[in-house]
């Protein structure tokens, strides 16, 4: 439930703190004093579209803050890292470029997040969404919506997965098979050219280093003979006889000094880690030994790696790319009996899908049912008695991701006429009547506390308008319903009624939001029957109506 709702610099408010309360919450006011800014406020902090022109003239940014009681979105706070108690708090914030900000409970989540948790929280009707009706595309949307059977959907996409797979595979050898030829030699050119080179993981690497040691062999191996010359010996006696001669001396004194034992080994040590030294300045030596040949050959072999490289993208590519390639070469090769395999396979998904297509239509005819039976009843509840309304299937010519299904809605308004197109027979008032039980029989298989209602009065009047009232008081015994109106028909029937007016000081327009109590919803219904001219009359008349209100919410 929308507990609180706060707004900054949205439009002509500069500041509104609303405290919205369970039932039909109703707000009304004058044409353009910002009843529908509270509704754009309610989308925006939701993760609606935004931009700079929502921005007060004057201020540097706008907010809306907004706080929830009641929900149950702890996969969504868990999943982005959001800690919730007992109220969850969502703010967003936009700058004077358009950019925002939003945060839930102090967390920074983004736009697209946040419109996912606002459709867990709230679902807006606006004022055009009647016209949804319209487009006959969404009607299966809400024929699955309110049929649910999430079992036979979910086996059908699953069985719709498996026959598109193989379909993209069939179609890729068919085309494989179009160019069958070209495809062929270009792959042979490639595996050949990748084959001799006989590519070797981390030979480049290794080649490189040879490379850099040849480049500076000259300095190294001047470096490495002074190294083995001065512990081997040049023309005088190196650091190995010179310490081969002391280990001789410690060795002849320990045959007289016990003592001399640890020595003689450590000076034995140092003996062999001498010679180990020398030695392996010998090998380094005999490394930096090469013909002018040979390191033009490294460098031939590193050009030739490089330009592969470059060709198929790096050592590891190309490597992965040779495999690929051998691979889709082995497809070409044996696409024809490939493709007949497929065939079959394509033929077995195929009747899958039909047979899972067939359940899913079932269910859809099924809920259809259920879904007449309960939008007539609804109907006739909002003054449409001689309504009469139907769910008509047709197959489409081949299964997509939807199934094998159109859907239609059909109606006749008045008894004695056939069953015609939604959007050839229904007026304005029948669309909004119409969605409004929609609305009605989708939230009772909705998990959503809030439900807003932006002039969802459009085109209704009279006995009808006071149906229109009552379905969404009987909505809000079971909803937190937020309701946006002209009719006083309606107005009477809230549990908490708002009034928004405009006021201009100091050459600035300000929009002011107040809860009224019961006297100020007489005044108000007065305003809304009888317009600027309030009279005792129409003040009597609006405490009618809300005796009348309150009679009805107590049967």
């Amino acid at each position: 439930m929308l507990r609180v709702l706060h707004i900054e610099n949205i439009a002509v408010v500069e500041k509104a703190d609303i405290t919205f309360g369970p039932g039909l919450n109703v707000l009304t006011g004058e044409t353009g004093a910002g009843k529908s800014i509270v509704i754009d406020a309610i989308g925006a902090v939701l993760g609606g579209r935004v931009s700079k022109d929502l921005i007060r003239t004057g201020a540097a940014g706008a907010s809306v803050t907004a706080v929830f009681s009641d929900v149950n979105v702890s996969d969504w706070c868990e999943e982005t890292g959001v800690d919730v108690d007992d109220e969850l708090f969502i703010m967003r914030k936009i700058s004077a470029d358009g950019k925002s900000t939003c945060r839930v409970c102090g967390v920074p989540v983004s736009a697209g997040q946040l419109r996912t948790l606002g459709d867990r929280l709230l679902d807006i009707h606006g004022q055009h969404d009647g016209q949804l009706l319209m487009t006959e595309a969404n009607h299966l949307k809400y024929l699955d919506s309110f049929g649910g059977y999430p079992d036979v959907r979910a086996q059908y996409a699953s069985a719709y997965g498996v026959w598109k797979d193989a379909a993209e595979r069939r179609a890729a050898l068919l085309e494989m098979e179009s160019e069958k030829e070209r495809r062929t030699d270009i792959l042979k050119y490639e595996i050949s050219e990748l084959e001799s080179a006989s590519l070797r993981a981390g030979e480049a690497l290794e080649l490189t280093s040879r490379r850099d040691l040849l480049k500076n062999a000259g300095k190294i191996s001047d470096a490495v003979n002074t190294a083995f010359e001065a512990l081997y010996g040049g023309l005088g006696e190196g650091a190995v006889d010179l310490i081969a001669q002391a280990e001789a001396g410690v060795t002849e004194a320990m045959t007289y000094a016990a003592e001399m034992t640890d020595l003689g080994s450590r000076i034995t040590d140092l003996r062999y880690a001498a010679e180990d030294i020398a030695e392996g300045l010998r090998d380094v030596r005999e490394r930096l030994e090469f013909s002018p040949e040979a390191f033009d050959q490294l460098e031939e072999r590193l050009s030739l790696l490089h330009r592969l490289f470059r060709k198929y993208g790096g050592e590891e590519e190309a490597l992965n790319y040779l495999e690929r390639a051998k691979e889709e070469l082995d497809d070409i090769t044996f696409a024809a009996q490939k493709l007949e395999k497929l065939d079959r396979e394509l033929e077995e998904h195929a009747k899958a899908l039909r047979s899972a297509g067939k359940a899913l239509t079932r269910a859809r005819k099924a809920a259809g049912e259920g879904l007449r039976t309960r939008i007539v009843a609804e109907l006739a509840g909002l003054s449409m008695p001689g309504i009469q309304f139907a769910v008509a299937f047709t197959s489409k010519k081949e299964y997509d991701a939807t199934g094998g299904d159109e859907v239609q809605f059909l109606m006749s308004a008045n008894t004695g006429e056939k069953l015609g197109r939604i959007s050839k027979v229904a007026s304005g008032g029948e669309l909004a009547r119409i969605m409004l039980a929609m609305k009605n029989v989708l939230a009772a298989s909705e998990d959503i506390g809030t439900m807003v209602f932006d002039e969802v009065d459009t085109g209704v009047s009279g006995i009808a308008a006071q149906r229109v009232g009552e379905k969404l008081a009987d909505l809000g015994t079971i909803r937190q319903v937020l309701c946006v109106t002209h009719l006083s028909q309606i107005a009477a029937l809230a549990d908490i009624h708002f009034v928004i007016e405009k006021d201009v000081r100091d050459g600035r327009t300000f929009t002011e939001i107040t809860e009224l109590d019961r006297a100020g919803r007489q005044r108000e219904l007065a305003r809304l029957i009888g317009g600027e001219h309030v009279t005792e009359l129409t003040l009597r008349s609006a405490g009618e109506l809300l005796d009348s209100a309150a009679g009805y919410k107590c049967k």
